[in-house]
């Protein structure tokens, strides 16, 4: 054997040996996508689940919310009504109050008037 297949034998070692400590974090680097992919998969199994159920609440959410809107609008043509009975009964019992109270008080004074005029004739 010459100097050159020395040489090459020597280059052919370093060679082999440079592969092996590149092929070790290549090998690694693999165990890790592996373990990725695994637990992306994972997390899409139990995220399909997750979304489905996040509809459905949020579809039941919606139901309640129309049901409430049909509520709020019920009791605002309930309100309304109520204020339009308190204005026509204002207008049908608050006017004659008013004038019985009138009346009242000027049938008051009259007495009153009279009152005082029937004691200063007593006096005089």
């Amino acid at each position: 054997m010459s100097g050159g297949d020395i040489a090459g034998l020597v280059a052919a070692g370093v060679f082999a040996v440079l592969v092996g400590l590149i092929a070790i974090p290549l090998i690694k680097l693999g165990r890790v996508f592996d373990e990725t992919t695994h637990a992306i998969r994972e997390a899409s199994d139990n995220i399909t689940p997750l979304l489905h159920e996040t509809t459905t609440t949020m579809q039941e959410a919606n139901k309640q919310l129309a049901r409430i809107d049909t509520i709020t609008g019920n009791v605002a043509d309930v309100t309304g009504n109520v204020s339009a009975l308190v204005a026509l009964c204002a207008a049908t019992v608050g006017g004659p109050l008013i004038k019985l109270a009138g009346f009242s008080a000027a049938v008051r004074a009259a007495f009153k008037g009279s009152r005082q005029l029937g004691s200063r004739h007593r006096r005089g």
